[in-house]
């Protein structure tokens, strides 16, 4: 479908590999801008989850919109892909969610840290509970790869298309899990001195904010 320039916002579903994504956008500033991406569940459809949340937002789609929807397709079955942020309205998280946005988005694919320690890596060692809650409330899952984010025992956690999914991403990317449930890893991503700050987290701190 044609762009339509007067909508307020509308959505894309696109087939996957893990049930259809519907990406909510809007044209923001003269630029098509994601408002929020979401994923299918075990019993729930991203379609039918969202003609709930946002049932006033109209079918439509456009060239920049069919391309993060491509990029979604291509990393649901196991490629490789750059998602750029531009594109995310990002402005629309608080202070404290958009940086612990960014500190998800600098681990890298293969890699996984825990609560606590992307906390510590934001200077809040004592708020691994609100950075959980931050990525559970993550509006861009895949953009955003809070799969990577695990408990400080290893254990999965949360996430909004379900642990299975969350399982199978992260063997996607060469990280098994073992009988009990546990991430195999030899280490954590943000654990000092190892892990590097992403390039991200240096942009974030040079603006003076987020």
């Amino acid at each position: 479908m044609k762009k339509n320039k007067q909508l307020k916002t509308a959505h894309h579903v696109r087939q996957t590999p893990f049930g259809p994504i519907a990406i909510h956008w809007s044209i923001h500033e003269g630029q098509s801008k994601i408002l929020r991406i979401v994923l299918s569940k075990p019993r729930a459809s991203a379609a039918r989850s969202f003609n709930v949340l946002f049932a006033g937002a109209k079918a439509d789609t456009c060239s920049e919109i069919d391309g993060a929807a491509d990029l979604i397709e291509a990393f649901l079955h196991g490629e490789d892909v750059h998602f750029p942020l531009e594109i995310l309205r990002m402005d629309l998280c608080s202070d404290f969610q958009r940086r612990v946005l960014r500190a998800e988005y600098g681990i890298p694919r293969g890699l996984v840290s825990t609560y606590g320690l992307i906390a510590g890596f934001l200077g809040r060692p004592l708020a691994a509970r609100a950075v959980g809650t931050a990525l559970a409330r993550n509006p861009f899952p895949i953009f955003i790869p809070c799969h990577r984010a695990v408990r400080s025992d290893r254990t999965l956690g949360g996430y909004q298309g379900g642990r299975i999914m969350k399982r199978a991403l992260l063997a996607m990317e060469g990280i098994p899990c073992d009988a009990t449930g546990r991430v195999i890893v030899n280490d954590f991503y943000y654990r000092s001195p190892c892990s590097p700050t992403p390039s991200s987290e240096i942009q974030l701190n040079a603006k003076g904010g987020g």
